[in-house]
């Protein structure tokens, strides 16, 4: 009889999961406890003809070998590329505009420093090779310390490898400074002016409880730019119908290939016999048996399901904090920025607001981390209707606002209400300074604070990536290096979400390569 596996979470990660164990033949059953596939990647009609990306918005980092390998073409992902990508309006009627060409980048940005508009194309060749580098690392589980197995011995050649080809290229010094230290660093040894450095920085900040001065952040800078779902390195890509519609491709092809997806199926317990994982309890009182459970959820939530105390406690801790707060708009019309030599403002990208230099973005942050809501928050704005109108009724439009810092608390705690309106407030004022109109547009909003992120999603603190994305938990220490790859202390319970190796975002590493680690298990 085929092995049986069950996935706890249908998102992203755990239907690629799902997608390639049923195609290596074992009987697997996804269990997504709301009623509809795709955890934070998901498309819902939240008031009538108006279709959102709840939680994540855009895509870049997904991962070539997954689209190829499981032909979610075929199975209906379509892409629509953001041109320009980056769009970065001021108060004296200026804008940086980003991500046409490498003449048109160059021509933005001499408006602010020639200097700076020569040294790009250069700065984006040495994070080309930096990921070049990198990149092999992503698709493979990483090496493990206590491992003398043939596969373990290739995964650290092949760490060895990365570092060489560093060192041929980059250099093992300049790509130690991003990979490892701050992005404010990194991006002032670059340039000089603004607010190219700001808008860069956010790039290192988003979803990340930290200032752009802080170690690790040059990491988070580096991973955003990695992906080329846009069409060339470090653009986005919007999908088209909304992220739900990468879910659906996804659900399609593991159906295709056997598996058994079911929502309201909440999971609220992992049962175990002898040692090990064997099956799992169902809110609705059901049980059942297997002989691995596969968890895409983050690693708080996932020991919660462990009944073993002492078990529970050998799970590795993540720092869950979150600075981020989404709204989903519904607009009556475009915002309107004011033009640019006569022309209007592209919308087909980011556009970014709030703090136009690294030190407004310190500021916001510092606020934060003293328990307040930024006064000035840094702000993304995306229209995704503008590339793809049938998101929304003719002449309507969705929006998406990702904006921080909010200050990191207990999602019980006494002060969000106050603290997720002043957000709100202040996340829509950035835009109305430059837009006029834009709040009066507004014909309904959903807030999305980490309380309702965590309620709604299962992201325990809010936090998007499953923990953050330091240096000192990438690689063999995502989440542990007391772990072997994609393991839990109980045997038998496997993790196949952000949490592990290589990380969070929209990118399906961690799915692919936790369903490939526990199918060579069966192989020994």
């Amino acid at each position: 009889m085929a092995p049986r596996a069950l996935v706890v979470g249908g998102g992203h990660n755990g239907l690629i999961c799902a997608a390639y164990l049923a195609r290596a033949g074992l009987t697997v059953t996804v269990l997504e406890r709301r009623p509809v596939l795709g955890g934070a990647c998901v498309t819902e009609e939240l008031w009538p003809g108006y279709r959102v990306s709840r939680a994540a918005y855009v895509l870049s980092l997904f991962r070539p070998v997954i689209a190829e390998e499981l032909e979610l073409a075929r199975h209906g992902l379509r892409l629509l590329p953001r041109v320009p990508s980056s769009i970065t309006p001021l108060a004296d009627g200026r804008a940086l505009v980003l991500g046409q060409d490498a003449r048109s980048d160059f021509a933005e940005i001499e408006q602010f420093s020639r200097g700076d508009a020569e040294r790009y194309r250069r700065y984006e060749a040495w994070l080309e090779g930096i990921a070049a580098a990198v990149e092999p690392l992503l698709d493979d589980a990483p090496p493990h310390l206590w491992s003398l197995a043939p596969a373990n011995a290739a995964r650290w050649r092949k760490l060895a490898g990365a570092a060489v080809t560093l060192a041929r290229g980059p250099g093992l010094t300049r790509a130690a400074r991003v990979l490892l230290g701050s992005a404010r660093a990194v991006l002032e040894d670059w340039f000089e002016s603004e607010p190219l450095r700001s808008t860069l920085a956010t790039d290192a900040i988003i979803g990340a409880f930290a200032a752009p001065s802080a170690r690790g952040t040059g990491y988070v800078l580096f991973h955003h730019v990695m992906g080329r779902a846009g069409g060339r390195r470090g653009a986005w890509a919007y999908v088209a119908g909304g992220m739900g519609a990468l879910s659906d491709a996804l659900a399609s092809v593991a159906r295709a290939a056997g598996a058994e997806l079911r929502t309201n199926a909440e999971v609220v317990a992992v049962r175990s016999a002898g040692g090990r994982a064997c099956g799992v309890a169902l809110a609705n009182g059901e049980t059942l048996d297997a002989d691995h459970v596969v968890s895409g959820a983050d690693l708080a939530r996932t020991a919660s399901l462990v009944t073993d105390t002492a078990l529970r406690r050998r799970f590795p801790v993540a720092d869950q904090r979150s600075p981020v707060v989404k709204l989903n708009l519904a607009l009556g019309e475009l915002p309107r920025f004011a033009p640019r030599g006569g022309e209007s403002l592209p919308l087909s990208g980011t556009i970014h607001l709030g703090p136009t230099d690294l030190d407004g973005v310190e500021r916001a942050f510092s606020d934060a981390a003293a328990g307040r809501v930024s006064e000035l928050p840094v702000v993304e704005l995306t229209i995704p209707s503008a590339v793809d109108p049938g998101l929304a009724p003719a002449g309507k439009h969705v929006a998406s606002i990702f904006a921080q810092y909010a200050p990191a608390l207990p999602a019980g705690d006494a002060r969000w209400p106050e603290l997720r309106d002043a957000m709100r407030d202040r996340a829509l004022a950035a835009v109305e300074s430059l837009a006029p109109g834009f709040t009066a547009s507004i014909e309904h909003m959903e807030v999305l604070a980490a309380p309702e992120l965590e309620r709604d999603f299962g992201l325990t603190g809010g936090n998007i990536f499953h923990g953050a994305m330091r240096p000192a938990r990438l690689l063999l220490r995502r989440p542990s290096a007391r772990l072997r790859p994609y393991r839990t202390p109980l045997p038998g319970l496997w993790l196949c979400g952000s949490a592990t190796h290589p990380g969070g975002g929209v990118m399906g590493a961690p799915g692919r390569n936790a369903a490939l680690e526990l199918l060579a298990s069966l192989r020994r």
